[in-house]
C-alpha cells in the first residue's frame, strides 16, 4: 500500500490537468476491472460486473489536486499566477513548485520582509503580490521554459514519519483513490462503478457528469477531510481527530448523507471492530453534492480520512486511519446490497 500511496500522491494532477495521475490510475485499475473508460470530462470509470444483481453502486474519489496556473510572464522573468482550487495564501511563500509538462522547478516568492513597510507586515500577503521565480534573467529566457496557461503543482515528496504518519501533497484525495483501487480487488453481487473524478476542487464538475452518466442507485464518496486537532484549536471545534478512524459525515454544505447508508457504515465498523468517528463540522463539500442530485437522484454517503494541513504541500495523515478507511469501505460493500 505504501508504495502505491507514494506514487499516487507524487503524481501531478492539478484540476483541469490530471493527465499524469489519470494514467497511473488507469494502469492500476485495468487488471482489476471488467471495463475501464475515460469520460469526456476526463474522469476514469472502472466497471466491475456484479454476480447476481443489477443494482448499481458507485464509489467515488477525486483524482485532482489544488495548484496554480501561469497568467503572466514579467519582463524580469518572474511568473504571475492564479490559484486552482482553495489554497490559503499564507502558506505559499518560499514553497517549491513544478511547472508545465517539463516540470520546470520554481519557488514562490514575495517582497523580502526587510523591504516591507510596517503596515505590509501586519497584513497577510495576497496571491497577486506573489510570483514564481524560475531563475530566468528576463522574459525571453522564461518563455523558453514556460508559457501562459501552464499548470504548476507543489513540489513535495511523500514521506513516512513518526508514529505511522505520512506527509505529502494531494492526500486529498489520493487516499480516496487508493481506497477505490483496493475495493476493485473483490467482486460483489451488484455492478460496481469505481469513479476517479476530475475537477472536484473547482466545483465538483467531474462528479456531476459521472453521476448523470452512471445513474447509480447509491454512491459512497471517499475523501480526505480537514483535521484540526492541533494546538490553538479548542477541542469542541475539532472537525475530526487523527488516529481515531475514518470519519463518517452526517451532512456538509453540499449534501446530506442518506440515513440508511450512515447506519450501515456505523454497523459495519462496530461489527468489524474498526474505529470510526462522526465528522463534527458541516463545512465544505465534496462530490456527493452533485451525485446526489444527478438525474433521478441517488442515495449518497461520505467517509473520509482525517488530514492535517489540507491543501498544502505537507498534508499529514495517519496510516492506521487510511487502512481502516479501506477496511470500512470493503465491509460496507459486503452489506449494502440490501439497502
Amino acid at each position: 500500500m505504501s508504495d502505491l500511496l507514494k506514487r499516487l500522491t507524487e503524481a501531478r494532477g492539478v484540476s483541469g490537468n490530471e493527465d499524469e495521475v489519470r494514467q497511473l490510475i488507469i494502469e492500476e485499475v485495468t487488471p482489476l476491472a471488467d471495463e475501464v473508460h475515460v469520460d469526456r470530462m476526463g474522469s476514469v470509470i472502472a466497471y466491475k460486473k456484479g454476480t447476481r444483481s443489477n443494482k448499481k453502486v458507485m464509489l467515488c474519489a477525486h483524482m485532482d489536486e489544488v495548484g496554480f496556473i501561469i497568467t503572466r510572464i514579467d519582463d524580469n522573468g518572474m511568473l504571475k499566477f492564479a490559484t486552482v482550487g482553495s489554497i490559503d495564501p499564507r502558506i505559499l511563500p518560499s514553497k517549491r513548485v513544478r511547472i508545465g509538462e517539463k516540470a520546470i522547478p520554481g519557488v514562490l516568492g514575495i517582497k523580502a520582509i526587510h523591504l516591507q513597510e510596517p503596515a505590509e507586515r501586519e497584513r497577510a500577503v495576497k496571491v497577486d503580490q506573489m510570483y514564481i521565480d524560475i531563475g530566468a534573467k528576463n522574459k525571453e529566457e522564461a518563455k523558453k521554459l514556460v508559457k501562459l496557461g501552464d499548470y504548476a503543482v507543489f513540489d513535495s515528496e511523500c514521506l513516512y514519519f513518526g508514529d505511522n504518519k505520512v506527509k505529502s501533497k494531494a492526500l486529498d484525495d489520493r487516499v480516496g483513490c487508493l481506497t477505490l483501487i483496493e475495493a476493485l480487488k473483490d467482486r460483489y453481487p451488484f455492478d460496481l462503478y469505481a469513479c476517479f473524478t476530475v475537477q472536484e476542487e473547482v466545483g465538483l464538475r467531474g462528479a456531476k457528469v459521472a453521476g448523470y452518466s452512471i445513474q447509480p442507485d447509491m454512491a459512497l464518496v471517499v475523501e480526505g477531510t480537514t483535521c484540526s486537532d492541533v494546538p490553538g484549536v479548542e477541542p469542541h471545534k475539532y472537525s475530526t481527530r487523527m488516529g481515531e478512524g475514518p470519519a463518517i459525515s452526517i451532512a456538509d454544505l453540499a449534501s446530506y448523507s442518506n440515513k440508511k447508508m450512515v447506519s450501515l457504515l456505523i454497523e459495519c465498523a462496530k461489527n468489524a471492530n474498526i474505529p470510526y468517528q462522526i465528522k463534527e463540522s458541516i463545512s465544505g463539500g465534496n462530490d456527493a453534492g452533485e451525485i446526489q442530485r444527478a438525474g433521478e437522484g441517488a442515495m449518497t454517503a461520505v467517509v473520509s480520512v482525517p488530514c492535517r494541513y489540507i491543501h498544502s504541500p505537507s498534508s499529514v495523515a495517519d496510516l492506521k486511519d487510511i487502512n481502516n478507511t479501506i477496511k470500512l469501505v470493503q465491509e460496507f460493500l459486503k452489506g449494502c446490497e440490501a439497502l
